[in-house]
């Protein structure tokens, strides 16, 4: 049996709160699939699942802030029973937990199995062997008796699908119309005027998703605009932003304080670099042209892999270095604040397929639909704040990594090249570098290789 925990999603993380769960205890998960929505004070963020089983008892409701590390659920391998609890010696109990008494004689004729008897509506409900407290809670509110719930979990064990399909059940004659969704997709389509009535589920048995009621208020799907009425309070985005600002500030006035910055630049002729981007793009089609900053990012990863010094953390007073280079962007959110989504191996990724993640990971940090694995575990972190205009920046690095790297406008500018006077596109480029885990000379290797390979980015 795992416990599936409240994930670290940054370092700058202490605590989540639970929004939604995406799965029932029953059904069926891989290693990698989403499982739950967080919100943590940068954004919304689906988690995955770091085991392969069958979901168990959920041990926290939506709505609940706990702290990272916090059991969540619990995750049944695959074939695994639940455990039973310890029963007296020499006594056995039916599926109910009642003891009945010993087993007669072997010459003795069996004795026939008890038949449970009916729990009065007014008992205390103390539910099945293996029933949670959650679990028994859900049932009290929704005036089901577990008692007498047959369970279609492993070993017969009641899950909660159990109890809503027999709540479910029981209200079909009293509410015809109610309609499926989770908690989320519930106060979603209050906050956004959505009527979840017409909006077509992909859930499990049609269930309506956060996703769903997204969809139908951009309008690709069809939905009529019904009477707001009241709903679980959702927090403000004013709060969310300040939430966020405090986790962000939190965060740098530690770097700030705990790390040794050193800070390089350099400024890098982009004419090789343009020329070849605007004749790829010339020969491609729309879907698949580049922007200069799959460029530059390709740069930096691959010469993050030639200087692996600059591609790691510093943990416990030492260096480690990272299993491989995945590239943190810095992405600024139309409320205000940033997230830095991660590219994973972005050192191996061809240009196009670069160009594509980076799309999709920038428009899904900007609706809050990012995943568990790809906030964290970023090895170097690269903003680039060209497209404001800006033609510096130095930036403070987002421990416990040891380096970040930051890319300016392109711009024209007077440039000699062998002897000859002319205007040429240029980038700055500059370094931000741990004086714990490298030097200055370290941090030349690594731009001199960023400039290098915007040379040649035919071979990226």
């Amino acid at each position: 049996m795992a416990e599936f925990t409240m994930p670290s999603l940054g370092a700058d993380m202490d605590e989540g709160t639970l929004q939604e769960w995406l799965v029932r205890p029953g059904e069926p998960v891989r290693k990698g699939d989403p499982v739950a929505v967080v919100e943590t004070a940068k954004s919304t963020i689906e988690v995955e699942c770091f085991e392969t089983g069958t979901m168990g008892e959920l041990l926290v409701e939506p709505g609940t802030t706990v702290p990272v590390g916090t059991p969540l659920a619990l995750i049944e391998p695959t074939g695994e029973r639940p455990e039973e609890p310890e029963k007296p010696r020499g006594t056995e109990g039916d599926e109910t937990g009642r003891p009945l008494r010993p087993p007669p004689p072997t010459s003795a004729p069996p004795e026939p199995q008890r038949v449970p008897v009916p729990v009065p509506p007014d008992a205390p409900v103390h539910g099945p062997t293996g029933t949670g407290p959650l679990l028994r809670h859900l049932a009290e509110r929704s005036g089901v008796d577990l008692e007498n719930l047959r369970g279609s979990g492993p070993g017969g064990r009641v899950t909660r699908s159990d109890v809503e399909e027999a709540t479910a059940a029981a209200g079909a004659v009293a509410q015809p119309s109610r309609v499926r969704s989770t908690p989320l997709a519930r106060r979603l389509a209050a906050e956004l005027d959505v009527d979840p009535a017409t909006v077509t589920g992909t859930g499990r048995d049609g269930a309506v998703r956060a996703a769903d009621v997204r969809k139908a208020a951009r309008g690709t799907a069809t939905a009529a605009p019904r009477p707001r009425r009241s709903a679980p309070p959702v927090r403000p985005a004013e709060e969310r932003g300040a939430s966020m600002r405090q986790a962000i500030a939190g965060l740098m006035t530690r770097a700030n304080r705990d790390i040794p910055h050193y800070y390089l630049s350099t400024t890098i002729d982009m004419a090789a670099a343009m020329s070849w981007l605007h004749e790829h793009n010339r020969r491609s089609a729309v879907a698949e042209r580049l922007l200069p900053a799959a460029l530059l990012l390709k740069a930096a990863a691959r010469a993050a892999r030639e200087v692996p010094e600059l591609n790691g953390f510093w943990t416990d007073d030492h260096f480690t270095a990272g299993d491989g280079v995945h590239l943190g962007v810095a992405v600024s959110l139309r409320g205000g604040g940033l997230v830095a989504p991660v590219l994973h191996d972005a050192d191996t990724l061809a240009l196009p397929q670069l160009m594509t993640a980076l799309k999709d990971v920038v428009s899904r940090a900007r609706t809050g639909r990012l995943r568990g694995s790809e906030v964290s575990g970023s090895t170097l972190t690269v903003t680039n704040l060209g497209d404001q205009g800006v033609e510096t920046v130095f930036g403070l690095i987002h421990p416990p990594q040891v380096a970040l790297v930051g890319f300016g406008r392109i711009s024209d500018r007077p440039w000699a090249v062998d002897g000859l006077l002319g205007v040429r596109p240029v980038v700055t480029a500059t370094l931000s570098a741990d004086h714990r885990a490298t030097d200055g000379a370290v941090g030349a290797r690594y731009l001199t290789a960023v400039e290098r390979l915007l040379q040649k980015p035919e071979e990226s």
